[in-house]
This record gives structure tokens, sequence and C-alpha cells, in this order.
């Protein structure tokens, strides 16, 4: 083979990451990024207790959301499928032993919906110099064809309120991946007049926003529009809205698609029931 003929991708920019440059990486990480980058196959790493995501192209494919561009590189708001369908597989990867599973349904997107696909996964855990474990990297491959999705269900109109650009953007693309109606805005502050300017069925709110906090802006919020329905996400649980005195469901970061199908899938039963 002639050396010429080999393409040499460009290489990332991780000073745009939580990584930091390549120069100060542990070998365990540089050389887990190096496979996964010239992988064919869909890999995806999971760096540090605080799951740091990583990814190939070949795995922003298999995924199927759109904004998803490798090679990643920070703490998801929403887990993976491969991450979150088993927290016991999770567990047994981080404790150092490498498995594989057979035939598990994942939830990827095709033509704009989540669907459900049976995947083979392999999961390696990825050692410090030490030899403790400081990742775990999987490699996901299809295992049967894709089943007919499900038929899809009312678009509610939903107005995100997150602080986080990020944060704000992955929800907002996977609630209209989910065919619903979406808005969004950066602050409490600017939620009130947004709430005026249309018909809203739920207020999507990170509970710690700088200024008027997530229930500072539900209270106020709901004494204008009483049918409202209030979806909070808090990085701490229910601790912070557990005794309110209005129904809320709230989902804890990072939270996984399963989770959220469900939660908007009760509100819109609630919203159904209440308007008969």
């Amino acid at each position: 083979m002639n050396l010429s003929d080999s393409v040499v991708p460009p290489a990332p920019d991780w000073s745009l990451t939580c990584l930091g440059e390549p120069v100060c990486w542990p070998p365990g990480l540089r050389t887990a990024i190096d496979i996964l980058l010239n992988c064919p196959t869909p890999m995806l790493l999971m760096w540090g207790r605080e799951q740091v995501m990583l990814y190939n192209d070949a795995y922003a494919a298999f995924n199927g959301m759109p904004n998803l561009q490798a090679p990643g590189g920070n703490v998801p708001s929403v887990l993976p499928p491969a991450w979150s369908w088993s927290a016991a597989v999770i567990d047994h990867a981080w404790h150092g032993h490498s498995a594989s599973y057979r035939a598990q349904p994942l939830t990827v997107w095709r033509d704009g919906a989540p669907t459900q696909l049976p995947c083979d996964l392999y999961y390696t855990p990825v050692r410090d110099a030490d030899g403790t474990v400081a990742g775990i990297l999987c490699t996901l491959t299809p295992a049967a064809t894709v089943p007919a999705s499900a038929p899809p269900h009312a678009p509610l109109r939903i107005l995100v309120v997150e602080d986080n650009t990020d944060a704000r953007y992955l929800a907002c693309e996977t609630l209209r991946a989910l065919g619903h109606e979406v808005r969004a805005v950066a602050s409490g502050e600017a939620a009130l007049p947004a709430l005026e300017q249309g018909p809203v069925d739920i207020l999507f709110t990170d509970v710690s926003l700088p200024g008027m906090s997530g229930v500072e802006l539900a209270g106020q919020a709901l004494a204008r529009h009483p049918a409202l329905q209030l979806l909070f996400v808090s990085g701490y649980g229910d601790a912070l809205t557990r005794h309110l005195p209005w129904p809320v469901s709230t989902l804890q970061k990072p939270y996984e698609l399963a989770q959220l199908q469900h939660a908007l899938t009760t509100i819109g039963r609630r919203l159904h029931d209440e308007a008969k």
C-alpha cells in the first residue's frame, strides 16, 4: 500500500471541550480516543465519573440525532441510550469487567422519530496508569432490522427555560424530534413575556436559574395561566420541588429519554382528561 493513498482526517479542536489539550491527557484517555476516532464502528467513550461523553462520526450517524457532532467532549444532559438502559451493566464495567450484551433494544432516531433498535453492545473498561478504571468504551452494532416506529402522539406546546446554551439546544432538538412545538428562552425573566406570546401547555424549566429561579417563575406563571403544566429539570432530584403547592413533574439531570417521554405522556393524558 502506498502511504500517499491513506486519508488523514483533520484533528479535532479539543480546546473547545472540557478535556483541554491532548498533551495534558493521561495515556489511557489518549489511547482510547485514538482507537475511537480511527474506528469505522460506532463507539462511545464515557470518561471520568462526571461522564464526559466522546464519540466518533459512526456513532453520531448511528444515533441519528441531528445535533450530535463528533467528537463530543461535554457531560450530556440526557444520557445516551447505551448508558441509560441498565445501571447494573455500567456499574459492572466501572468495577473493571469487560462484557458484551446481545440484541438489547435501544432508542435511536430514524426519520425524525424515536425508534427501538436491537443492538449488540460491548463494554471495555479504560484504566489509568495506576490501574483505576477511569472510563468505559462502548462499541455498538445493530443486531436486527429496525422495527416499525410507534405512531406519533398529539403535539404539546412547550416553553423551555434553560440558561445553559448547550442544554437548551439539546432539550429543544429532543422535544422537536418527539413531535412537539417548542419555544425557548434563557431566563425566568424572559419566560414570563414569552408565555403571553401564544398558548403554552408545558413550562419546561430548570429549577436553578440565575436571577428568578424556576420555582419563582412557576409561581408567577401559574398565577397568570392556571392551566399551565409544570415540568422541572433539576440536578438535585425533587428535593427542591417535593412540597410545592401545585402538581409538578421533575426530571433529574442527567435524565433518560424514556423518562422524558414518560413525563410528557403523563402530562398529555392529564391535559386530555381535563379537556373532557
